[in-house]
Formats: C-alpha cells, structure tokens, sequence
C-alpha cells in the first residue's frame, strides 16, 4: 500500500500552482506561406525537416511533410520548435523565394493549466485517503475490493492527467510551425498556357474529325 502511494506521489508531476500571470502561459502558433520557383520547392523542404531533425535551431519535432508537383506544385512542413528557432526556420525556408504571408496566433493555457493542477491534487488527496482506510482492520470483503477498484481507478486517472500536464506544457515551451510552399505565379501561369493550347488542340482535331465524317457520310448522298 505504501508502495502504492509513493508511486503515485513520483509518477505523476507535482500539481501546477496557479499562475500569476495569465499572459505568460500561451500557446503559439505560426503560419507561413512562402512563393518560390517549383524547383526549389523539395531543397526547402529538406532543409527545413534537415535543420529541424538535427536540432540545428533549438529542440524540435517534425510533425508532417507532403509536396505535389503538376500544375500548380505546392508543398508544406509542419514542426514543433523551441521559441528562438522560429525565425531561423522560417528564413532558411525563404531563401530562393519570398514570404508572401505570414500569421502568428496564441492560445492562453493558463486555466487549463491550473485546472489540471488542481485535479491532480485532488486524485493524490483521495488516493492517499483511501490507502488509509484500507488499513483499516474492520473491513467487509466487499469494502476492500470496492476501495481497490477505485484505487485502480484513481491511478489509471493520474495518469491520464499527467499526460495531460505534459502536453500542455509542452505546448508552452515550445510553439508550432506550419510553412507552405506555392510555386510562382508566373510558372503556374505557363502551365494553365500549355494546358490551354493541349486542350484546343484535342477540341480542333475532334472538330476536324466531326467534319470529315459529316462530309463522308453526304458523298454518298450527292453521287
């Protein structure tokens, strides 16, 4: 039992004290869009998830990665990355082209945190006061295993909001950063050219092809 209440106690993070500030718990997230010739569209994004994986900025994660090529080539990377390593990636992945928009937004996680704080003290208080009564001598058969099942519970629950104090604070240290790729304007321009002048020519020869038909099929007739 008392086994079970140190692991309890050490397993799961020291409840968050409220804070003080609510401005100094925020969550950020970025979004980039960044305009650049195709072809170097796939060296951005290998440099970018290159960087990132190294650790080269500060502490980060690579969440996702996709690029397209055809007519309108596009490509995105997604990372979470330490506050200083925001910057460094997002002008490693300009170079070659231009930021054609970029937005930050932040979540306040102050009250989740402090709530979550809360409800594990609340789990550890009950969890030690059922240890308590399961010391207890006078106890029924079905008193014990009812103040197991729920010890199991309890356990089961502090451990589902340390995961959850983790996130969050993982969360606050670090912030989330979406970059999208587009290539330019001009190059996507050519090719709605190309695809035009492939399409009127199927259109022409399918017309060409109709009249000849037509004309065939009347010889006939005028002979």
């Amino acid at each position: 039992c008392a086994k079970q209440q140190r692991e309890l106690a050490g397993g799961a993070a020291a409840p968050a004290a409220p804070p003080s500030g609510q401005g100094n718990l925020l969550a950020y997230e970025h979004e980039v869009r960044i305009d650049l010739a195709a072809d170097q569209i796939g060296p951005r994004i290998t440099a970018v998830r290159t960087a990132c994986q190294s650790a080269q900025y500060g502490d980060c994660a690579l969440l996702a990665v996709s690029q397209e090529g055809g007519r309108a080539p596009s490509g995105s990377i997604r990372v979470r990355v330490a506050p200083d390593g925001v910057d460094p990636l997002v002008q490693l992945a300009g170079q070659q082209g231009d930021v054609a928009a970029r937005t930050t937004h932040a979540e306040d996680l102050a009250q989740q945190i402090a709530d979550t704080g809360l409800a594990q003290a609340r789990l550890q208080n009950e969890h030690a006061r059922l240890l308590q009564l399961q010391q207890r001598h006078d106890l029924a058969v079905t008193d014990l295993l009812a103040l197991s099942k729920r010890l199991a519970e309890i356990e089961a629950e502090a451990q589902q909001t340390q995961q959850q104090a983790a996130q969050q604070q993982r969360r606050v240290r670090t912030q989330l950063l979406t970059i999208e790729f587009r290539g330019t304007s001009g190059e996507q321009g050519r090719g709605e050219i190309a695809e035009a002048a492939v399409e009127f020519g199927q259109v022409f020869a399918s017309s060409v092809a109709f009249v000849i038909r037509a004309v065939a099929a009347l010889v006939p007739v005028v002979v």
